[in-house]
Formats: structure tokens, sequence, C-alpha cells
């Protein structure tokens, strides 16, 4: 029964992960958020390759928050303070442009929450003339995260926070199952 499987690749196995869970400082308030899970718990068998697209696409750090405004369908990455400052077409076509360059990964960890990284549960506010006018909607996903999934479907992607919680991390255990 062995004998059916594939052979396995040798550890480390290359890991894109949003670079500020690597503890660099490229967040918007110029902190990093160093993930103990990568680092505790799968030391050793990947190797990380960090990315950031707000750095990418060239918004520095310290910098403006962003916010996803408009629909869960078709948000917009807009500053938080300036909202007429539009970000959501650079993410979304770096994101197109990194998934082509992801075909050596065998999976993405994104960093929770973020307007442009995160996988789920990113808030979205309504509104009009740029101003927000109601509770956001707490179904959205960011714009970066959706480029890369949507160009990548087959790609095993996780967000840092759910790889906390023990009945998501064993689920998600399973999608690296075929290495």
């Amino acid at each position: 029964m062995a004998d059916d499987l594939p052979e396995r690749p040798e550890p480390p196995l290359t890991l894109a992960i949003s670079e500020c869970l690597l503890g660099t400082e490229v967040r918007y308030d110029g902190s990093g958020a160093r993930s103990s899970y990568p680092h505790g718990l799968l030391e050793g068998l990947f190797e990380y390759r960090g990315i950031c697209p707000e750095m990418a696409i060239g918004m520095g750090t310290p910098r403006d928050p962003i916010r996803l405004v408009g629909t869960i369908d078709r948000p917009r990455a807009v500053g938080v303070k300036a909202p007429d400052a539009d970000f959501t077409e650079a993410l979304a076509d770096f994101g197109r442009r990194q998934a082509a360059c992801l075909d050596d990964v065998v999976g993405y960890v994104f960093m929770k929450n973020s307007p442009s990284c995160g996988l789920f549960r990113v808030k979205v506010y309504p509104a009009e003339n740029g101003r927000v006018t109601g509770a956001p909607d707490p179904r959205g996903r960011g714009v970066y995260a959706a480029a890369v999934t949507g160009a990548l479907p087959d790609l095993p992607a996780e967000e840092s926070g759910r790889l906390h919680d023990p009945l998501l991390r064993e689920k998600a255990s399973g999608l690296f199952a075929h290495l």
C-alpha cells in the first residue's frame, strides 16, 4: 500500500508568507507581526518567501492605513484618512503578477484581517462618495489575496490567525498531505 504513494520532497519546501509574519517591519505602523506558528511549529519544514504587496507597490512604511470599501464582490482598497487614494488596481495587478512567480511554492500563509492580504473575515465598509455610510460587512477578502487565490485556485492557502485554531490547523495540514 505504501508503495502506491508518490515520493515526498525533502524539506525545506518553499512557502509564500506575508512578510510581516516573518517579523519584518513592513506594516502600516512600521511594526512587524512575527507569528509563533510558522516559526515555532514549522521550523525546518519550510523555507519562507516573504511578500509584502504594500511595499511592492511603493506604499512604504510607516504609511497611512487602508481599508476595503464598497461591496463584498467588488471592494476597493482606499486610504482611511484619504479615501481618494485608491490602491485597488495596483494591489490586484501585483497579485496577478506575483501568482505567475509562485510555481515553486507549496502553499501561502496570508496575514489575517488585512485589506490586502486577509483571506477571510476582512471588513468591507459601505461607502458613498468616499464616505463610509454604515457598519462593515465582515465577509471580505483582501485585494491582493483575492488576486493570488483567483489566479491559483489549487494553491493551498490559509491566513495566520486561523492557524492558531487546532481544528482549522488540522484541516489545513491536509492541504499539504499531497507532498
